[in-house]
């Protein structure tokens, strides 16, 4: 007899995007006339910048060359990858780190989830609320998740860390000691930030409480105001508490190619059973090159092409394109007197319904009335109940049209 993970079957059957999906299409069935247009899912519209693109095509070139022929690389990244990660990113942020400290990856997506393996099945979890799935699903994998209550909305061995228009979606320090702490920021969903002092303050309860914060940065490239930090080792003792996950996904347009990496500092310690502190950096070194075999040469001269001089120029040209949609949705939806929250430092508009509609509710008028499609804020967690969220990564002609359509809505 094969047993399952029981994990996995404490999961709800369908995942959010799925359930929006299957809505979307049942309306179009019904109403096949309708163009409909999303502003929904978080992916991509803008093509892969060419300075990029030719160095992929340079790659494959290489790789057609029984000279430059690569096989498997190394599972942590190549060299000129990790180096320019660090100039870049860090580096010019007054920020020092050595290459065995950068893990490159197929996204951060994937080592978020993937993180879990090296943690006990013991560890308290904290989120904040509304938070991105696969920080809460990954743990009910893992088995650190416990029950879910019987209206579906909490796990009982999860702490959530409300983040509400009322405490201005800044959440607060808790109040229960937790193991793990995910941050997200800039924030998917509510597309917020926050000050440095604010982070500098999880820093040190994590540093006082012996607690790790595991910091999704998936959107820093999206940041405008300069009282905002990109890295949260730009925070002072952060190294010895947080890991940071980074993304070329919304950056450079890689969703469809895949590619990210993760920081563990060296000083970076965690704890065995017995008490004793051990090294977060060669735990997950060790996961990596037991279950992951490096992110192909031709992806990752792409990824080295997007901190070119060009490179940069070329992204960061798609990310004022984004950041444009961003604006405008604001706009137009403050100025049919929707509160809006977002879209300043970040690709994500949340808005707050109006008239007391539920997530779903808003969702459902929204598709039938002006055929845009959206994302339930309940769906990102209880405190997501009462919210919505747009994306800026559409096209601006689509963008226009949805603008076009709403300002003539009747709410």
């Amino acid at each position: 007899m094969v047993l399952v993970n029981d994990n996995y079957l404490k999961l709800p059957e369908s995942y959010l995007f799925s359930d929006i999906k299957k809505k979307v299409n049942a309306y179009k069935e019904r109403h096949p006339e309708a163009r409909i247009i999303s502003l929904g899912i978080g992916d991509v519209t803008r093509p892969i910048v060419p300075a990029i693109v030719g160095a992929m095509h340079a790659a494959v070139d290489e790789m057609g060359n029984a000279d430059t022929f690569r096989g498997y690389g190394p599972e942590q990244g190549y060299d000129f990858l990790r180096e320019r990660i660090i100039a870049h990113d860090f580096f010019s942020r007054g920020v020092e780190l050595d290459a065995d400290e950068i893990f490159v990856g197929d996204g951060a997506k994937s080592d978020l989830g993937n993180f879990g393996d090296i943690l006990s099945v013991k560890c308290r979890i904290a989120v904040t609320d509304p938070v991105y799935p696969v920080y809460v699903d990954t743990n009910v994998m893992g088995g650190r998740a416990g029950e879910l209550s019987d209206d579906g909305k909490h796990w009982s061995r999860i702490i959530y860390l409300p983040c509400t228009a009322e405490n201005q979606f800044v959440p607060e320090l808790p109040t229960e000691r937790p193991d793990v702490i995910y941050l997200c920021y800039p924030n998917n969903p509510t597309g917020t930030t926050l000050s440095r002092i604010e982070l500098q303050k999880w820093v040190d309860y994590a540093r006082e409480n012996e607690s790790l914060i595991l910091f999704d940065a998936a959107y820093e490239a999206f940041i405008h105001d300069d009282n905002i930090p990109h890295s949260i080792y730009e925070m002072e003792g952060a190294k010895e508490v947080a890991i940071e996950f980074r993304s070329f996904s919304k950056t450079a347009g890689f969703t469809g190619l895949r590619c990210g990496y993760t920081v563990v500092p060296k000083v970076l310690k965690l704890y065995d059973s017995s008490g004793k502190k051990i090294q977060a950096n060669p735990l997950w070194n060790r996961r990596q090159t037991t279950k992951f075999n490096g992110t192909s040469y031709i992806v990752q001269r792409a990824a080295e092409a997007a901190y070119s001089l060009l490179g940069d120029k070329q992204i960061k040209e798609s990310i004022e394109y984004y950041m444009r949609n961003a604006r405008l949705l604001k706009e137009s939806l403050e100025n049919i007197g929707l509160k809006i929250f977002g879209g300043d430092n970040a690709p994500y508009i949340w808005v707050k319904t109006p008239n007391g509609l539920s997530s779903w509710k808003f969702f459902d008028r929204l598709l039938h009335e002006c055929h845009i499609v959206g994302t339930p804020g309940v769906g990102f967690g209880p405190s997501g109940e009462g919210y919505f969220r747009l994306t800026a990564f559409g096209r601006y002609e689509d963008t226009i049209e949805a603008i076009s359509r709403i300002q003539h809505w009747k709410l």
